[in-house]
């Protein structure tokens, strides 16, 4: 069962030509598909400390001014 908010956002993708909604849709699976993944890593305990490890070296660079700031474009 869909949720609300998500039945309106179907509703108002039915408005637009079918191009749009196809290009919509597929953006929407690979979001999908992207938080399936992102859920399976945080379940398992390695990788999670992974994570950690790597966000605790980051805010210490970071804090030893070891980083440089720059946009998601200057990625």
């Amino acid at each position: 069962m869909l949720s609300t908010l998500l039945s309106k956002a179907v509703q108002k993708a039915q408005e637009l030509p079918e191009a749009i909604q196809d290009e919509l849709a597929e953006q929407f699976i690979e979001d999908i598909e992207n938080e399936i993944k992102w859920q399976e890593t945080l379940s398992k305990p390695q990788d999670s400390l992974i994570l950690k490890e790597l966000a605790q070296k980051a805010i210490a660079d970071s804090e030893n001014g070891q980083t440089e700031e720059m946009g998601f474009d200057q990625l």
